[in-house]
């Protein structure tokens, strides 16, 4: 596998970032609110939480916490987080989402890394990037599964380094193994974890920071995109150059605006910068499929 500097050749930027629900295809498709209704469903049902405090409850922990999963969790809720993820994405009506060559043409073309950098689980990732068809065109996924490593999974992935779990697995998706950036299952004297109910996710800057030593990335020369404002702050906060999609309008944090995923080569040209006849090169000629980097 080329090195981060034989791929961008010294370019002002050598990784691209993206978050992906919302960013990568538009929220009017109604994702975001299928998902947030079976949030409140999940709460009702499988937790037996007042009905009439679900919503504000729902923001409230969404806001706190980051996600509502992390907050339900801090609150001392105890679930499956399979279960949970099963629940609310395994519903989602993913037959809104719809195949965008346009985009598709656009990431192949830039000749940086490009990585997945999403709060939500693998099998709602991969199903996504397959739908939009995108699922070829970033070199891993950080997700879930990624920062949140189960215990025994954090056991036994102790002794390797990220690029031992990297190596080799671009022919199926993989997953980035998080365990050692973000210490999240350090076991106490008495044998229990000292975070069982912390999540870590964004916009944590810890969670943002995990993400760039899992991926060992130059936050300096990297880009990172996202719908959320919240992220762009912790984005930036930790180094990122940074980007909000979904409005031209900036706010506190972001670099550029983009009013949409597929604006990027007009409103960031120097994306481009330095590459000049490179960029043709370092389209692959043949689609390898994303790595889930968990």
């Amino acid at each position: 596998m080329d090195t981060p500097d034989q791929r961008a050749n010294g370019a002002k930027y050598e990784c691209l970032l993206f978050d992906m629900d919302d960013t990568l295809y538009p929220m009017s498709l109604g994702l975001n609110l299928a998902c947030r209704k079976n949030i409140e469903e999940f709460m009702l049902r499988k937790l037996h939480i007042e009905e009439s405090e679900i919503p504000k409850m729902c923001l409230e922990l969404y806001r706190e916490y980051g996600t509502t999963m992390a907050g339900l969790k801090v609150l001392g809720y105890e679930f499956d987080d399979d279960e949970f993820h099963a629940f609310v994405h395994g519903r989602l009506p993913y037959e809104t989402l719809k195949p965008d060559p346009v985009l598709r043409n656009l990431l192949l073309s830039l000749p940086q890394r490009k990585i997945i950098f999403t709060n939500a689980d693998k099998a709602h990732a991969s199903e996504v990037l397959k739908r939009i068809g995108l699922e070829d065109c970033f070199e891993g996924i950080i997700c879930f599964e990624t920062l949140n490593p189960p215990l025994e999974t954090a056991k036994n992935m102790d002794g390797l380094d990220n690029d031992a779990v990297i190596a080799g697995g671009e022919a199926e998706p993989c997953e980035f193994d998080g365990t050692a950036a973000t210490g999240r299952e350090k076991i106490l004297d008495n044998g229990t974890s000292s975070s069982k109910s912390r999540i870590l996710c964004k916009p944590s800057l810890e969670a943002i920071e995990a993400a760039i030593k899992i991926a060992n990335i130059d936050p300096k020369k990297t880009i990172f995109f996202d719908d959320s404002a919240r992220n762009i702050a912790s984005g930036k906060a930790a180094g990122l150059h940074t980007v909000i999609v979904g409005s031209s309008v900036l706010v506190p944090g972001a670099d550029h605006g983009l009013r949409s995923i597929s604006n990027i080569k007009e409103a960031i040209a120097e994306i481009w910068e330095d590459e000049g006849e490179q960029t043709e090169q370092v389209i692959p000629s043949t689609a390898v499929e994303t790595v889930v980097l968990a």
